[in-house]
């Protein structure tokens, strides 16, 4: 009896232990103190600035990649410039870019947030400095953003080369669809994956070790945690200007790919990349696989150092919109 008299005492004693109070939901955050979708408005906005800022180089290099009827002469780039001005005008250096407009934004978007999303899992635990998980990282965010920015980088392509061939981006759009089938829009994804894996993975790589080098030599641009905008300017130039280098003869093969057919360029009956390299190589000789080197590094250096300054400009306004980043 004196056992459950015990045991009868103990079930009506009240509980005076504190209630745990719910903690507080705060909106889950990637790393540097912000969220999945500011890195997406981030990179759409670094995106649309540097091609709509470089776009006429962009216009230059395409000229001068397209494999016209043989024979071929060099081209250089104030011969392309001279072309385009006497023939179509100032205009001409612009066509086509609001289809880059429409491609640029929603494809940075995604490359940006898949880069920061993929570094931080990747250098969990390990240096955050670590070149290969920046590269990887690189590499993912590229295979994802290339398949919503392929479609219309190919309408973007038709429209530079198109010398009225097309009225605009929806007529663009629904010709190709009409006359070639969706697939026309993806003829040069598996080469722009190709090309972008190594340009990114270079690209990544050597942004994060040149402004790491920066700091090391200029402490006084680092601003309590965060590095100035020149050191983002110089190691992104660095950074666009030797992946541009490295991947040229693919982004040869890719404008054959998306302008075939277009003002005279050869139409290909397969997208092997080893047919058009074979085709430029017989036409041009090995010279073809670099025309538009030269744009092309013009383009990238100073584009990615408008990229990555803006970029990180916009995360910076983002990281003193929330406060603290330790505190979001």
């Amino acid at each position: 009896m004196a056992t459950e008299a015990t045991t009868a005492s103990k079930f009506q004693e009240p509980d005076l232990r504190p209630i745990s109070q719910t903690p507080e939901l705060k909106p889950e955050t990637a790393h540097d103190g912000l969220r999945f979708w500011q890195f997406m408005i981030a990179g759409s906005i670094a995106g649309s600035v540097e091609h709509m800022a470089m776009f006429p180089v962009d216009t230059i290099k395409t000229h001068m990649q397209a494999l016209r009827p043989c024979p071929l002469k060099p081209v250089g780039i104030r011969q392309a410039f001279r072309s385009i001005i006497q023939k179509e005008g100032p205009s001409a250096l612009y066509r086509g870019i609001w289809a880059m407009g429409l491609g640029a934004g929603p494809a940075h978007a995604v490359y940006f947030s898949f880069y920061e999303v993929s570094k931080k899992f990747l250098s969990s635990g390990s240096d955050s400095s670590n070149s290969v998980a920046h590269a990887v990282s690189g590499v993912f965010a590229t295979v994802s953003s290339d398949a919503v920015f392929t479609p219309m980088d190919m309408v973007k392509q038709r429209l530079q080369m198109g010398e009225g061939t097309y009225k605009g981006v929806w007529d663009c759009v629904k010709r190709v669809m009409r006359e070639e089938g969706f697939g026309a829009f993806y003829a040069s994804y598996r080469t722009t994956v190709l090309m972008n894996a190594p340009f990114t993975a270079v690209h990544f790589a050597t942004y994060e070790a040149a402004k790491k080098a920066l700091v090391e030599v200029s402490p006084e641009r680092v601003v309590g945690d965060e590095e100035g905008w020149l050191v983002h300017a110089t190691a992104g130039a660095a950074a666009g200007g030797l992946a541009a280098a490295v991947t040229t003869p693919l982004d040869v093969v890719k404008t054959q790919l998306q302008c075939q057919g277009v003002c005279g360029c050869d139409r290909f009956t397969s997208g092997s990349i080893s047919d058009v390299l074979k085709t430029i190589v017989k036409k041009d000789g090995y010279r073809g696989l670099l025309r538009g080197w030269l744009p092309r590094m013009l383009f990238h250096a100073p584009a990615a150092a408008i990229c990555w300054s803006t970029y990180e400009g916009v995360k910076s306004f983002f990281q003193d919109f929330n406060g603290d980043p330790n505190t979001v």
